[in-house]
């Protein structure tokens, strides 16, 4: 079965929580804050794949969801951000936002790449709230949630 037209919704990923941590080792007696800012969640992104010739991989699996960026850690330490997502599309594919019926790229070319959602940024941690005033913060920011669309997948059929 050929399939020309596909919809689907993609959701890039949450960014990671900054963390709320104080320094304490033995012979330090008052450390200060040493919380780490969390991970960047991951981007959704459209390649193309020139081994591929019809959208029938969209037939069963419409919901693509990418992974969320990692907590910060003690000692400032940075949580992980996770990989982009890449969805595989034929070549000659057109991209459309579903929901305001606007072309968002036309993906052509050979390994040619599109980003359709970007990931949430990471929240800071206490350290970075550390001022002359205000010595020991106890407050850190949650990660930034990451975009959802839903996308119109069309295939520009070539006539023999």
């Amino acid at each position: 079965m050929f399939i020309d037209e596909a919809e689907i919704e993609v959701t890039s990923g949450k960014g990671g929580d900054g963390i709320v941590h104080f320094r304490r080792e033995k012979y330090v007696p008052r450390g200060g804050p040493d919380g780490g800012d969390g991970g960047r969640g991951a981007d959704v992104i459209l390649k193309v794949d020139p081994h591929q010739n019809t959208l029938t991989n969209f037939r069963f699996q419409r919901k693509f969801i990418a992974e969320p960026g990692g907590k910060g850690g003690g000692s400032d330490k940075t949580g992980r951000s996770a990989q982009p997502l890449i969805i595989s599309v034929p070549p000659g594919t057109l991209v459309y936002d579903a929901e305001k019926d606007e072309l968002l790229g036309d993906l052509t070319e050979n390994e040619q790449e599109l980003v359709v959602c970007y990931g949430g940024r990471g929240g800071r941690g206490n350290a970075r709230f550390a001022n002359s005033r205000n010595q020991a913060p106890r407050i850190a920011e949650k990660g930034e949630p990451g975009q959802q669309k839903t996308l119109r997948l069309e295939l520009k059929l070539i006539a023999d």
